[in-house]
């Protein structure tokens, strides 16, 4: 493909609430030190992506500030998306020789199309984007596309636990057994915890949080659930309530119930992200009593106390490791040709029991 030549890309475009079209659009080629990227599959997020999809993003706030392109404020249409993995097809300028294969007799191909190399991306749904070497994360060699599409799940889940901080022996819950759910339970599952207790109310993620590593999953939902639940917060001792908590499940009332089930200096790691819909807490009683800690976690960041050692950079490669160690396969559930974008999120929105992680192929 000659620099000149312009591209004709697809790209997934929300229209408006409830409202999602594939769209063909002309892109200019990569300028001077960008790279043109192929996607190959890209993952929707069942959590954040569903907000902007539902018209559920506050007012006034950018569509995602740390997502080069999506800084402005949200207003339809717009693109969004963070998940894209691809290859390159095309480079420009001596920065795309950075991350390009080179032949075995250590030279460049001169077109720049040898690198037949996955690269992650967090870049919203599109068959084509230009995008700098710095901004494209090398897939592990091995790896499937769609199981490097996880990534910015399994960064979350590390996000989280560094947040919480367990600590050897403590007693922890993770309510809401999404795909992050899922691996926090995971990741958490190798620290040497007293009980991992996993709360959802589909039966299909609480078997996979149980082969993940949970040493109990809870349906809260069904007719013992409650007792059931409180009966896995309980201790040998007096004391009632888990040390550490994770509400995971989007879902405002779940915070609440999370405060019910939190122990004396207990802390409670929200990373939900509710968007406009309200958290309607009781405060009266448990919570102030027990000196409960509600901390916020986003994964934007790293949080300022571990800064001193920890970069965002660090923080990856955690996530790729997490990744690699994990049946990605089990934790998609669907996969849909581009083109069918729209009942892909139709699906999540309106069938969450029988969704998990869905994929958008480019090639399908």
């Amino acid at each position: 493909m000659h620099p000149s030549n312009r591209v004709e890309r697809r790209a997934v475009l929300f229209t408006a609430p409830g409202a999602v079209e594939v769209c063909g659009e002309e892109m200019a080629p990569p300028q001077d030190g960008e790279l043109l990227i192929e996607t190959v599959v890209s993952a929707i997020s069942a959590g954040t992506e569903m907000l902007f999809y539902r018209g559920q993003v506050p007012a006034g706030m950018a569509v995602d500030s740390s997502i080069a392109g999506l800084t402005g404020e949200v207003s339809y249409p717009l693109k969004y998306g963070y998940a894209c993995v691809g290859r390159i097809c095309e480079g420009a300028g001596p920065l795309a020789r950075q991350v390009e294969t080179t032949e075995a007799d250590g030279s460049v191909d001169a077109a720049g199309t040898k690198d037949s190399r996955y690269y992650f991306a967090f870049h919203p749904h599109e068959s084509h984007f230009c995008a700098s070497p710095q901004a494209l994360l090398p897939v592990p060699e091995g790896m499937p596309p769609a199981q490097a599409a996880l990534l910015p799940n399994a960064e979350t889940a590390v996000n989280l636990v560094m947040d919480g901080a367990p600590l050897v022996g403590e007693r922890v819950a993770v309510m809401g057994l999404g795909v992050v759910g899922l691996l926090t339970t995971a990741l958490l599952a190798q620290f040497p915890l007293d009980a991992l207790i996993a709360v959802d109310p589909l039966p299909r993620r609480r078997r996979l949080a149980l082969r993940l590593g949970a040493s109990e999953a809870i349906d809260p939902s069904g007719a013992g659930g409650p007792a059931l639940l409180q009966e896995a917060l309980a201790d040998a001792g007096e004391r009632r309530g888990v040390d550490l908590l994770y509400e995971l499940s989007g879902q405002p009332t779940a915070l609440d119930a999370a405060v019910s089930a939190a122990g004396f200096d207990s802390r409670i790691v929200v990373g939900s992200w509710y968007g406009t819909k309200a958290a309607a807490l009781q405060l009266g009683g448990s919570f102030h009593r027990n000196r409960v800690r509600l901390i916020s976690s986003q994964v934007s960041t790293v949080a300022p106390h571990l800064r001193g050692r920890w970069t965002k950079a660090r923080r990856m490669e955690s996530a790729w490791q997490l990744l690699a160690k994990l049946p990605a396969e089990e934790l998609i559930s669907h996969r849909f040709p581009l083109e069918q974008a729209a009942e892909a999120y139709k699906l999540i929105d309106s069938r969450p029991e029988q969704t998990l992680q869905v994929i958008l192929d480019y090639n399908f």
